[in-house]
């Protein structure tokens, strides 16, 4: 298998554990209310999310997503825990992007009440993601990989 093959996750995974931090220290930040801050760190959270989605995104189209490769008796909740990380992840982007607009637009009531629930889901989106890519890459054997332009097109 390509380097790339295994880089990417990690690099990938890394941006959504830096986002997370980062998140933290928004808090700490507003917390001090020291707001520039806030506003500075929350927007390297988010530059960090988005850089995450995008090598996510173009390793599944280009190289694919990479299969389970665990034992049988473990896939089902596998399963069950990856569509439980994809649902807050997908979550955590909308509230994420929400808490963000909320913010520049200075729609405060909003976006205080929205931001300490916005920061939890994605706390628990990056243990999820890191628990993911250990299943897949570092605890077992990582699993077939198919990219979806070759799933569709067949090259």
């Amino acid at each position: 298998m390509s380097s790339l093959f295994y880089v990417l996750p990690t690099i990938s995974t890394s941006f959504i554990v830096i986002s997370a931090v980062l998140v933290a220290v928004g808090w700490v930040q507003i917390a001090k209310r020291n707001i520039d801050g806030h506003k500075k760190v929350m927007i390297a959270a988010g530059v960090s999310a988005l850089i995450f989605f995008l090598i996510y995104a173009l390793r599944t189209v280009f190289i694919g997503n990479t299969a389970f490769g665990g034992p049988d008796s473990l896939k089902g909740y596998y399963t069950f825990f990856l569509v439980f990380h994809i649902i807050l992840a997908t979550s955590g982007a909308v509230f994420g992007i929400v808490s963000l607009l909320t913010g520049f637009k200075n729609k405060l009531s909003i976006h205080k009440k929205l931001g300490p629930i916005t920061s939890v889901i994605w706390f628990f989106v990056a243990i999820t993601g890191v628990m993911v890519y250990l299943l897949l890459y570092i605890l077992f054997e990582p699993g077939e990989t198919t990219s979806v332009i070759k799933a569709i097109f067949g090259f």
